[in-house]
C-alpha cells in the first residue's frame, strides 16, 4: 500500500503542489468518464506532480547497479518493522489501551467515505500494460492488476467490494469530498492511462504502494470492533504479502525491466520518483486526523437545509422561531442544534432513545424516515451520545463483524466467501443471454469472431479499464482476458 508505513507517518506538504492540485478532482473525475477525451490533460498533471515531489526524501535504495539485489531484502526489512509495531498495537490494546484510530462509529464510516475516491480506482495505474501479456517482463505488474480485479469474481473484484462497503453504510457521498481527497485517484488514473509516457513511475509507484503499512493492519481491527466489516482491508493484508503477494511481484518486476543498455541510472531516478508519488495528497492517517464530529454533523444538517428550509409548518418552533426559518441560512445550524439541546430536544450523552429529535429521524413509523441515510444516523447517533464534557454513553453493545458473522453461521445464513464464482468458458450459451441487446452475449460473439489472440487480447482489455472492470461486461472481459493470458 502506501510507502509511509510506519506510524506517524503523514502525507507531505509540497511546496508549489497546491496550485496543480485544484485541478486533481475535476481531472479525477473527466478521467473516469471520457479517458480518451483528457490524455494530454493527465500527462501534464503527472508531469507537474512529479516535478513537485522530486525533493521529498526516499527510502528505497539509491543506486540501482549495486542494490537491486537488495530490494528484496528491503521489503522484508519494512514488513519486519511493520509487525513490530502491530505487536505492541496489540499488546496496548490488550492492556486497556482506547482505539488509536476512531474514536467512534461515525469515524470509521468517515473514514471510509474519506478514502474512497482512491479505493474505487485500485489498481489504475497498471491498467495500460495489459497490452504487453505477451511479454514475460510485465506479468508480475499485468497479474498484479488481474488480481486488484478478482480476476473476474465479482466477490474478488477490490473496486466492487468497496463499493458495497460504501452502500451498505449510506457513504456514497464522497463526490463532495475537496480535491486533497483526489489527489491519489487522480495520479493513479492518469498514469494508468498513460503508461507508454510514464513507465519507470509506473513500476516506482507500484512498488510503494504495494507495501503493507502499519495503517492497514490497525484499520482492520478496529473497523472489526464496530461491526463493520473489515474484509476489503484484510483482503489487502494477505495479496500484498512480502513473501507472494504484490509486494514481491513489484520487486521482480522492477528486476525484469530494468533496462541492460543505456541509462540506468535515468531509468532508477524515475523510478524514485513514482515511488515518491504515493506520499502527496490524503492519506489514511490524514483522512483518520481531520475527522470532526460536530462539524461533519454540521455539514449534514446544512446541506439538508436547502431543501428542508420550506418544508416545515409553522407550528413546530425552537426557541421562538420556526423550523423553515432555522434552516433558511445553513451558518445557523450550529445555533440551531444549540437551541435544540437547551429546548430539550436533545439530550446530549444520553440514550439516543431519550432525545425527542431522534425519535423523528429514526424507524420506520418516524416522521423523518428516510430523510437521513445511515450514514448520516450514524453521525447523529455518536454526536448525541458523546457530551461536550467528553462523557458518552454506553448505548447498546454492537458486535464485532466476526461475531456477526458467527452468529450468521449458527442460523446457516453466512455466505461462503471461498465459494468459487461458476465456471464460464470462453464461449458459452446461456438462455438468459439470447435477449439481442444483451452485452455479455454481444461480447462472447465479438471475441468468437476475432482473428486471434492478439485481437481478443485488445478487445478484452479495453473492457478492463478502471471505470469499466467492476461492471458486468467489466467482470466477463476480465476472467476471460486471464484465462487467456495463462493459457
Amino acid at each position: 500500500m502506501n510507502s509511509m508505513l510506519l506510524e506517524g507517518a503523514t502525507n507531505v506538504a509540497v511546496p508549489g503542489v497546491p496550485a496543480t492540485r485544484e485541478r486533481s478532482k475535476s481531472l479525477y473525475l473527466s478521467l473516469y468518464e471520457n479517458p480518451r477525451a483528457h490524455a494530454d490533460e493527465a500527462r501534464a498533471y503527472v508531469a507537474d506532480q512529479i516535478a513537485a515531489v522530486q525533493a521529498l526524501p526516499v527510502d528505497l535504495p539509491s543506486d540501482p547497479s549495486s542494490n537491486l539485489a537488495a530490494l528484496a531484502a528491503w521489503v522484508e526489512e519494512r514488513t519486519d518493522a511493520v509487525g513490530v509495531q502491530y505487536r505492541e498495537y496489540l499488546a496496548a490494546r490488550k492492556n486497556g489501551a482506547p482505539r488509536r484510530y476512531f474514536t467512534c462509529r461515525a469515524h470509521a464510516l468517515y473514514f471510509i467515505k474519506a478514502v474512497a475516491p482512491t479505493k474505487l480506482v485500485d489498481g489504475a495505474w497498471l491498467y495500460g500494460l495489459l497490452k504487453h501479456w505477451d511479454n514475460p517482463a510485465y506479468h508480475e505488474l499485468i497479474k498484479t492488476y488481474l488480481e486488484e480485479l478478482g480476476e473476474g469474481v465479482p466477490d474478488k473484484n477490490h473496486v466492487t467490494i468497496y463499493r458495497k462497503l460504501l452502500a451498505t453504510h449510506g457513504c456514497e457521498g464522497w463526490e463532495g469530498l475537496d480535491d486533497e481527497h483526489f489527489v491519489q485517484g487522480a495520479i493513479q488514473l492518469a498514469l494508468g492511462h498513460n503508461t507508454e509516457h510514464f513507465l519507470p513511475e509506473v513500476i516506482g509507484y507500484n512498488l510503494g504502494y504495494e507495501q503493507l503499512p502499519l495503517h492497514l493492519l490497525i484499520t482492520s481491527y478496529e473497523l472489526n470492533e464496530f461491526g463493520i466489516d473489515p474484509y476489503y482491508f484484510t483482503l489487502h493484508v494477505t495479496v500484498d504479502n512480502a513473501a507472494t503477494g504484490h509486494a514481491q511481484k513489484a520487486v521482480q518486476a522492477l528486476r525484469k525491466l530494468m533496462p541492460r543498455v543505456g541509462d540506468r541510472d535515468a531509468f532508477y531516478r524515475r523510478v524514485l520518483d513514482g515511488y515518491r508519488l504515493n506520499d502527496i495528497g490524503t492519506s489514511t492517517t490524514s483522512s483518520i486526523a481531520e475527522f470532526d464530529l460536530q462539524a461533519e454533523l454540521v455539514d449534514i444538517l446544512a446541506a439538508k437545509s436547502g431543501v428542508g428550509k420550506n418544508m416545515h409548518s409553522d407550528y413546530c418552533r425552537v426557541a421562538g422561531r420556526s423550523v423553515n426559518d432555522w434552516l433558511a441560512l445553513p451558518s445557523q445550524i450550529p445555533d440551531f442544534l444549540a437551541a435544540l439541546e437547551k429546548a430539550g430536544w436533545i439530550k446530549r450523552g444520553e440514550e439516543v432513545e431519550h432525545s425527542r429529535f431522534w425519535r423523528l429521524v429514526h424507524g420506520e413509523k418516524a416522521e423523518m424516515f428516510g430523510v437521513f441515510n445511515a450514514y448520516e444516523q450514524q453521525v447523529l447517533r455518536d454526536w448525541i451520545m458523546s457530551a461536550p464534557d467528553g462523557k458518552r454513553a454506553e448505548g447498546p453493545r454492537t458486535l464485532t463483524w466476526r461475531a456477526r458473522q458467527r452468529t450468521l453461521d449458527n442460523l446457516g445464513q453466512q455466505l461462503d466467501r471461498s465459494a468459487a464464482f461458476p465456471e464460464r468458458g470462453l464461449i458459452r450459451r446461456h438462455p438468459r443471454l439470447e435477449a439481442p441487446d444483451n452485452e455479455l452475449r454481444l461480447l462472447e460473439e465479438r471475441v468468437a469472431a476475432v482473428a486471434g489472440k492478439q485481437e481478443a487480447m485488445q478487445l478484452l482489455g479495453g473492457l478492463m479499464s478502471p471505470e469499466i472492470h467492476h461492471t458486468a461486461v467489466g467482470l466477463m472481459a476480465t476472467r476471460m482476458y486471464t484465462r487467456l493470458f495463462e493459457a
